[in-house]
C-alpha cells in the first residue's frame, strides 16, 4: 500500500507541513488532535467536551483512512492540567472501550490555552 495523507482542511496543515492523519502500510497514524467543532469554528471551555470532540475528529480522519476506533492500538494524551484527565475516562471509556489499545498520558502545554486536552493514536487498517 502507498502512503496516503489525509486532510481535515485546515490551514495549518499547509502551513506547518503536516497532515491530520497518515496511512502506512497496515497503520493509521492520527496527529495530535484537539476538541474544536471544525464545522462550527468552536471549542467548549469543558474538557470532558473536548474529549468528546477531539474523538469525534479522531474517527472521521480513521474513517477516510479505512479504519475505525476499534483498530486504534496506541493513545497518547496530552494535557497541560493533570486535574482533568480524570473526568474525561468516561468519554475514553465510551471510545475505547473495545478497543483498550496501549496508553501514555503527558502533562504538557498546549499551542492555545483554550485546549483542554489532546489525544494522538495509531491504529490498524481495517483487514
Amino acid at each position: 500500500m502507498s502512503r496516503k495523507h489525509i486532510s481535515s482542511g485546515s490551514e495549518f496543515e499547509e502551513k506547518i507541513g503536516y497532515s491530520r492523519a497518515v496511512v502506512d502500510g497496515d497503520y493509521v497514524f492520527v496527529s495530535g488532535t484537539t476538541g474544536y467543532n471544525y464545522e462550527t469554528m468552536s471549542i467548549s471551555d469543558n474538557p470532558v467536551e473536548q474529549a468528546d470532540q477531539c474523538f469525534k475528529n479522531i474517527e472521521k480522519a480513521l474513517i477516510e483512512a479505512g479504519s475505525s476506533l476499534d483498530n486504534i492500538v496506541r493513545v497518547n494524551y496530552i494535557y497541560p492540567n493533570k486535574l482533568d484527565f480524570e473526568p474525561c475516562w468516561p468519554v475514553f471509556r465510551k471510545y475505547l472501550g473495545k478497543a483498550k489499545p496501549a496508553a501514555t498520558v503527558f502533562i504538557a502545554g498546549l499551542l492555545d490555552e483554550a485546549m483542554k486536552l489532546e489525544i494522538e493514536v495509531t491504529a490498524r487498517i481495517d483487514a
